[in-house]
């Protein structure tokens, strides 16, 4: 048969072939036309004060997602909880949760953009059963999130097994996360109800991460996981012990988080206000063995966040990029200028020719790139030193306002007014400032973790124990 263009099925097999093509051009753009367009709207919104040569807010991230009124119960008490006294009335609903991220996820993937961080958090995701979990994560991973499920970390294997793997034996999702929070301000843990020491705690830490690495032998589930601690004056003395210790355990990130009065008042301890954020900074620092720079690439607003990427290099932690240094200055410009935007949710034949055309449009960045990687080399003692392995490790500090000045200072946001006050102003900047945020679907808003937790928590589990209470025995 001789081929003609008109030919119908020839005709339908072109047009297929053209729209492909079309497709993977746009999927292969330095900075795809959406992702464009949600980074360019998200450096708009933050206020001047951190729109600095260093924020990564706007250029290489959105920020980070949570969830809110999903499962608030929790089987831990600790001191502080940042969730309000109503939060273990309500019961844990598979259904519920699963419907209400679709509703949340789905609301941040229009207003934010197509891909982001959020977390899978509440009171423990582990109360919810298995499937449902798993279907919470879906829900999330198809609204172009990456999640990480936020627990306690006294889950077994077989939860976590049923939990990322499904019943054909294969992985459900590219990847899990799982922040795990271990530390001395709770109670309830099983084999340390009421622990004294951080000490005691190493080897359920140590136990946490080899459950992970068994997940990834037995299944192939690759996995990302977060130490998370809140800091007292109790324990500041024991953090810097806690990183010396289990830096090489297999955690991927350390966060913690200086106390705060947010939450159930009655759970407060005198003193969290004693120690500052400099006072934690220089307690990981101490553990890591070195000074960590955070003003290089920031996150939002400093009084919030402090971040350090690196990894250690052997026994030695080597930060990405240094604050001194003018020449780490000048690579960070360079990787935002070539690489705006996210790179999530691409697989590695899309992200290799995403790359190639980024490279033809920014070849100065390669020359930049090879100059920085010969500095981190050099810093980490020569290529030898890399024999004995690299471990990516960030760390993270999150300070969060107490919640008697959350509260005028979001009114006042609200209002369009600034405060006088200027504890109460410096709240309102870095709400403004926020990179962890929850949808509000019902008042198309975008609110602050803060506020969540300080302003409208109380009132949101009030009505959760009215539509899920507590079923009698």
């Amino acid at each position: 048969m001789i081929w003609r263009r008109d030919h119908p099925t020839r005709a339908a097999g072109l047009r297929r072939v053209i729209a492909r093509v079309r497709h993977l051009e746009r999927r292969t753009r330095p900075v795809p036309p959406e992702v464009d367009a949600a980074f360019r709207r998200r450096w708009e919104e933050l206020p001047e004060h951190v729109r600095t040569d260093a924020q990564m807010v706007g250029r290489k991230s959105l920020g980070c997602e949570g969830t809110h009124g999903v499962f608030p119960k929790c089987n831990f008490s600790c001191t502080p909880c940042y969730h309000s006294e109503d939060a273990n009335r309500v019961r844990v609903d598979g259904p519920h949760t699963v419907a209400q991220v679709r509703e949340q996820m789905s609301f941040l993937r229009e207003r934010r953009g197509p891909a982001s961080f959020a977390q899978l958090i509440g009171g423990e995701v582990s109360l919810l059963e298995p499937e449902d979990h798993a279907a919470a994560l879906a829900e999330m991973w198809a609204a172009g999130r990456i999640p990480m499920s936020f627990s306690h970390g006294d889950v077994t294997y077989d939860y976590l097994r049923e939990v990322s793997v499904g019943l054909d034996g294969q992985p459900r999702f590219p990847s899990v996360s799982w922040a795990l929070h271990i530390d001395t301000t709770m109670a309830g843990r099983t084999g340390a109800k009421k622990p004294e020491r951080e000490a005691e705690l190493h080897p359920f830490r140590a136990e946490a991460c080899a459950r992970f690495a068994r997940l990834r032998r037995e299944h192939g589930v690759s996995s990302y996981v977060a130490h998370n601690m809140t800091v007292t004056p109790a324990n500041l003395g024991e953090v810097s012990d806690v990183v010396a210790t289990c830096a090489r355990m297999g955690f991927r990130m350390f966060s913690f988080q200086p106390a705060a009065y947010v939450g159930n008042d009655r759970r407060w301890r005198e003193g969290f206000r004693t120690i500052s954020d400099d006072d934690v900074w220089s307690a990981v620092e101490r553990g890591v063995g070195r000074s960590l720079p955070y003003r290089t690439m920031q996150f939002g607003d400093l009084r919030c966040n402090r971040v350090t990427w690196g990894a250690f290099v052997g026994d030695r932690y080597v930060p990405l990029l240094e604050d001194d240094d003018p020449d780490d200055a000048a690579a960070r410009d360079a990787w935002y200028e070539a690489f705006r935007g996210s790179w999530m949710h691409q697989r590695t034949a899309t992200a290799a020719l995403r790359l190639l055309r980024t490279l033809l449009r920014h070849p100065a960045a390669v020359p930049v790139g090879l100059r920085w990687l010969r500095r981190f080399v050099a810093r980490a003692g020569g290529l030898r030193r890399f024999r004995y392995g690299v471990q990516p490790v960030t760390f993270v500090m999150h300070s969060f306002i107490d919640a008697e000045l959350v509260g005028p200072a979001w009114d006042l946001l609200r209002a369009g007014e600034r405060s006088d006050d200027p504890q109460v102003l410096a709240a309102q900047e870095r709400l403004e400032a926020c990179v962890y945020a929850m949808a509000h679907p019902e008042s198309d808003e975008v609110v602050p973790a803060c506020v969540q937790h300080s302003v409208l928590d109380p009132g949101e589990n009030r009505q959760l124990v009215e539509l899920l209470p507590l079923r009698r025995r």
